[in-house]
């Protein structure tokens, strides 16, 4: 076997095999599912009950810039105090607030109001994807979770996948409680799988990463945006993230335009599906090209994927070309991670990723309250406009500054010991892809 297959290519029956590893996947998996539920749900709701997806996408987005801006210090948190300590409290509060909101949608309460419950909702998100790509960390790599094992990228793969297996059947499942059970019933399951899901993953403390209280003597402690790559990766997936927000704003509202609201969820389930598929196979293959150039050339298929979604004359159409622009999703999902996973120092890589999925999460709320105000006041096709420019702009700055992805990890403990365990992951990775 090659060292790139060994690094890339890794089969995922390996992968799952990995001593602990079911303990965090399957309460992972549960409690990472109403992340793809909870924006949709937020419109489904909102747009019952005050007739405008203009406000039902304002809504969701203060959601998603709340977890946008808190989900990186809980990440930062996490890595101090460890993952419980910083979930349980979270998963209570995102009950709660979830809660206040359905309460106020359906006493009919002024917009501000909402905003004032979708506020805490959205902080309290728990970063579940964030503390799982941590936690393979530990398993896959030193006891430290310090350096990357040769199985990290199909790790990263295999994450990603999944979340886009969240966001296949999420937004179905929230579309489907909403329309044919009652309007908040998508939001009070997502709740209580939060809840539940939490609670369990944060009961598997053995698979948790080690604490980093305090940085150890000659050490500091930077954030993971010290890193010049991990700024740049961050606005990469912030572009992401509008086409999240876009796409799922402009899909619900062509599909009520079309006479068929409740197959909403299905032709977003679709886009997931494709990038799902895509990330399957991109987790399996050998690869000759570094994570730099992969991460250029598969942000450009983004983009002129997300061109074609706005001329689209039918539901059918649009459907199949979600497929298409999706499967250029998760490459750029699983390369982002893989690299900032080898530039970050190691206690601060629960916030590196945090901060990549916070990004996600902001580029949805404007995506999704841009894209709201177009489909209200000019049609849905100009909905699908918003990941065009998103990506576009997000596409210009990646290569201008590319050569940031290539540099080693600075600040933290990586920088004081003047190079390290990181770094040689960083060369292991890149060496093997270029093998």
């Amino acid at each position: 076997m090659t060292a790139r297959r060994t690094v890339e290519g890794a089969g995922y029956g390996a992968l799952l095999r990995t001593p602990g590893a079911w303990t965090f996947l399957v309460p992972g998996f549960a409690a990472r599912l109403p992340y793809a539920m909870l924006g949709l749900g937020t419109v489904l709701l909102v747009h019952h009950t005050h007739g405008s997806y203009g406000t039902a996408g304002t809504v969701a987005a203060v959601a998603a810039v709340a977890q946008a801006l808190v989900g990186p210090q809980s990440g930062r948190l996490a890595d101090r105090l460890g993952q419980a300590a910083v979930l349980v409290p979270g998963v209570l509060l995102h009950a709660v607030s979830v809660t206040a909101l359905i309460v106020l949608a359906l006493s009919g309460a002024p917009v501000w109001a909402l905003f004032a419950a979708a506020a805490p909702a959205g902080a309290s998100v728990p970063q579940i994807g964030a503390m799982v790509r941590a936690r393979w960390v530990v398993r896959l790599g030193g006891p430290d979770g310090s350096a990357g094992g040769p199985m990290l990228g199909t790790a990263f793969a295999f994450e990603s996948v999944t979340d886009e297996f969240t966001f296949v059947i999420g937004p179905v499942i929230a579309t489907a409680l909403a329309t044919a059970v009652a309007p908040p019933a998508g939001l009070i399951t997502e709740a209580a799988l939060t809840v539940g899901g939490g609670l369990a993953f944060a009961a598997q403390r053995r698979t948790a990463p080690a604490r980093h209280p305090r940085p150890a003597a000659g050490e500091r402690r930077a954030s993971a945006l010290a890193v010049p790559g991990a700024r740049l990766l961050t606005l990469a997936f912030l572009g992401i993230g509008s086409v999240f927000g876009a796409v799922q704003v402009s899909m619900t509202a062509f599909a009520e335009q079309d006479g068929r609201p409740g197959l909403s969820g299905v032709v977003y389930g679709v886009f997931a599906c494709g990038s799902m598929l895509s990330g399957v196979l991109y987790g399996m293959a050998s690869w000759r090209r570094s994570a730099q150039q992969r991460m250029v050339l598969g942000y450009l298929v983004l983009v002129l994927g997300c061109c074609t979604l706005w001329a689209m004359p039918n539901l059918v159409a649009l459907a199949a070309a979600g497929l298409v622009c999706g499967l250029a999703v998760a490459p750029n999902l699983i390369t982002g991670y893989t690299l900032v996973e080898t530039l970050v120092p190691a206690d601060a890589k629960t916030e590196a990723f945090t901060w990549l999925t916070g990004a996600i999460g902001l580029g949805l709320a404007v995506g999704s309250t841009v894209a709201g105000q177009l489909a209200d006041s000019v049609g849905p096709w100009a909905g699908f406009l918003v990941p065009v420019a998103g990506t576009g702009a997000a596409f210009a700055v990646l290569l201008a500054l590319r050569g940031l992805l290539a540099g080693p990890a600075v600040g933290g403990r990586t920088a004081a010991h003047g190079g390290g365990p990181v770094e040689a992951a960083t060369t292991h990775l890149t060496s093997a892809a270029l093998d």
